[in-house]
């Protein structure tokens, strides 16, 4: 059996005296006997497992009742997607049910609320938070806010998986042993499909629905729907994409301010207010809502995503509108004097 390298992820000692190494242990060996594809010597491998150390028994009897208090696995760690050729997938549900069996009750708040895929990325920021990854080839990864990445550099590609969010990326050449001739193309893939970079810079954005929107800022990246990968679409400098698992969208000009965020800025021009909202509440925690009386409002101007207070007054003064503060968390823009 495969043992996973550690994640740093874990409380300091474990819960229990319950190491980050076994709990990884366990949870492969569980999730390898719920795949239905354990051997009969698979099986005897575990007991053998169990039998050579005290914590590795409680680390599998703490792992049967994690399966009890759940009635079930939860879903993000079902098999039917684990096989063993998928590797990040595997991963990600190992790590996943290895940091329950050693996390304190607390964690189970954030498990609930926050989806595993999101929760146990490689890289990851808040809300309101935003982040640059420089890969091992030189390459740069911008995270914008509430955003999950994985990095999987291979011998055959350099893979990104975006989880959720948005992200901005400058390629850089390969960088390959001087006895390896083979280029690794440079992939980004979404929920819907897969961007191949032609030396080029560009925005990929979950848009948290059916569709994964796509501008490219410099040179050009093809475009391969999940369940149409033979229509794939290339599409050039300045042009931007809406494209779901099955088919790519018409292609449209992209706007010079795609990239803006990355340097902490929301440059508008004439944008209905409820879409100026909606675009806002990416960048600050809780409910930040455009009564429709006032949704149809145009504004332009360039905003600091630092300071979202500041951008919420700098409105009651350009527009006829007011903010309410039910609390710090729900906000609503609405008409002045309602």
């Amino acid at each position: 059996m495969h043992t996973p390298d550690g994640i740093g992820l874990f409380p300091q000692g474990g819960k229990g005296g319950l190491s980050e190494a076994v709990a990884l242990q366990a949870a492969e060996w569980f999730l390898l006997l719920k795949s239905d594809q354990a051997s009969q010597e698979d099986h005897a491998r575990l007991r053998e497992w169990r039998q050579a150390d005290a914590a590795h028994e409680l680390a599998w009897q703490r792992v049967q009742r994690l399966e009890q208090k759940l009635g079930h696995v939860p879903a993000a760690l079902s098999m039917p997607v684990l096989n063993r050729g998928a590797r990040l997938d595997r991963r990600t549900a190992v790590k996943a049910l290895a940091f329950l069996l050693i996390a304190p009750p607390a964690a189970w708040v954030a498990w609930r609320a926050s989806p595993a895929r999101e929760w146990l990325a490689d890289y990851r920021t808040a809300t309101g938070e935003m982040r640059e990854l420089k890969l091992a080839d030189g390459s740069r990864v911008w995270l914008n806010t509430a955003t999950a990445v994985d990095v999987a550099y291979g011998d055959k590609e350099r893979l990104v998986r975006l989880r959720a969010g948005e992200i901005l990326v400058e390629t850089a050449p390969d960088i390959v042993p001087p006895d390896n001739a083979a280029y690794r193309p440079f992939i980004v893939a979404s929920a819907h499909g897969r961007l191949r970079a032609l030396g080029t810079r560009f925005v990929v954005r979950d848009t948290g629905g059916s569709r994964t929107h796509l501008a490219v800022l410099e040179g050009a990246v093809e475009v391969r729907p999940m369940d149409a990968a033979d229509d794939a679409v290339v599409l050039q400098a300045g042009q931007q994409v809406d494209f779901s698992s099955h088919a790519v969208g018409r292609a449209s000009a992209a706007g010079s301010q795609a990239a803006d965020w990355a340097s902490g800025v929301l440059r508008v021009k004439n944008m209905r207010l409820g879409d100026f909202v909606a675009e806002l509440g990416r960048y600050r925690p809780g409910v930040l809502r455009c009564d429709p009386a006032v949704a149809g409002l145009r504004i332009s101007g360039v905003f600091q995503l630092h300071d979202t207070g500041a951008v919420l007054d700098s409105l009651q003064r350009a527009l006829p509108v007011a903010v309410v503060y039910r609390t710090r968390y729900w906000v609503t823009v609405t008409q002045a004097g309602s």
